[in-house]
This record gives structure tokens, C-alpha cells and sequence, in this order.
């Protein structure tokens, strides 16, 4: 039997291992920093898709935005293991580890992203996922592949959703999630258009995972 909204919300409310939230996280690019990434994001209001074949592993012929399936402190841990994963193969003398995302981002709601289009991917081999899915909808796969303990492919800790091109979005329904305090005054000083004052609220990540 289908829920109410409010009894949605209430049954993701008793579990702490799920959220009503789904969180895009970013990082710096040749030429900007962190920071001025997310401002350009908030001053123009749009998430811009990753490219297929471009560091987000996109399948397909179709760019999509990235999003995380959890809770705050469980994605304080993903982004964690991310950090000590890239210390570990620098120290194993792999150079120049690619950084998957920083504890920066942003958070919307669940409902108003999947109104707007986002899904959940389906983890699957790509191969046979291609064989299951039209073309049109090979964006929403992710690789899934457990068969070699020496190469492991599983990145169902992020539960990711995505959704297919540009993410556009009112301020309103977005949550600025920052690394910690200097980060967050860092926003403050910088926030010439008073995008701040127009957010649904503010997390410093830092509060949430230590």
C-alpha cells in the first residue's frame, strides 16, 4: 500500500541509515577553487552534467548530475575513506590520485529532485545493464562487479541518484553544505549577490562528522 508524504517522511525519520535529501557534492576544477565552484553554482543556479566518459563514469551518450543517497554523517564517512584512500596510494607511490568529491556540496530534497527528473542508477555490469536498458536511459548505469576479490567494483555506499543533463534549482530548495567554519565564513565574505539569505540552510560538515 502506497505512503502519504507524511508518512514517507515520518518512516525515513525513525531509520538513521536513510534521508529525505539527496546530496551533490563538488570540487575544485584547473581553475577555480572549491569555494568559487559552489558559488557558481548557487549564482547561476544549475549543476552542470558530468560528460560521458569524464570522471563520473557516465555510460552512454547523455551527461548526468551526481547525487548521494545519505545521510549526513554517512556521507561525512564516505567522503573520509575518500580522503585516506587517495593518502594510502600516494604512500603506495601512485602520483597524482584522482579526487572524487569534497565535503562541499549541495543537498535538496528528495521529492523536489525526483519531480525534477533524478532516479536512482541501477548497479549492474555495464554490459549486461546495456543489454536490459533503451540507450536513452544508459545514463543511470553504474558499473557493479563482485566476481574478482582482486578488482572489486561496488560504489553502492553512495546510493547514487542522478539525473540526465543540467540539475537546475530554486535557492530555496537548496542546503549549502560546507566543510567547516572558516569554509563557512569564507561564503559569507565572499557572498556579494546574498544568496545565503535565500538557502534552505546551512550545514558545516565538520559539526556532523567529528
Amino acid at each position: 500500500m502506497p505512503y502519504t508524504l507524511e508518512q514517507w517522511n515520518k518512516r525515513i525519520g525513525g531509520r538513521t541509515d536513510l534521508s529525505t535529501y539527496i546530496t551533490h557534492l563538488t570540487r575544485a576544477t584547473s581553475d577555480l577553487t572549491t569555494g568559487k565552484v559552489l558559488m557558481k553554482i548557487l549564482s547561476d543556479q544549475k549543476i552542470i552534467g558530468s560528460n560521458p566518459g569524464s570522471p563520473g563514469f557516465i555510460v552512454g551518450n547523455n551527461p548526468a548530475v551526481c547525487f548521494q543517497d545519505t545521510p549526513l554523517l554517512s556521507l561525512g564517512q564516505n567522503i573520509l575513506h575518500e580522503q585516506d584512500y587517495r593518502k594510502q596510494m600516494e604512500k603506495s607511490g601512485v602520483p597524482k590520485v584522482k579526487v572524487r568529491y569534497l565535503p562541499y556540496g549541495l543537498a535538496f530534497r528528495k521529492v523536489y529532485a525526483y519531480n525534477k527528473g533524478a532516479r536512482p542508477v541501477i548497479y549492474e555490469s555495464t554490459e549486461l545493464a546495456k543489454t536490459l536498458l533503451p540507450e536513452e536511459e544508459h545514463w543511470r548505469i553504474v558499473n557493479f562487479n563482485l566476481s574478482n576479490k582482486e578488482n572489486i567494483i561496488d560504489w553502492t555506499h553512495e546510493r547514487e541518484w542522478r539525473i540526465k543533463g543540467d540539475f537546475e534549482f530554486q535557492l530555496s530548495e537548496a542546503v549549502l553544505l560546507v566543510s567547516n567554519e572558516t569554509a563557512y565564513k569564507w561564503f559569507i565574505d565572499n557572498d556579494n549577490k546574498n544568496l545565503l539569505k535565500k538557502l534552505a540552510g546551512v550545514v558545516c560538515l565538520r559539526a556532523v562528522i567529528f
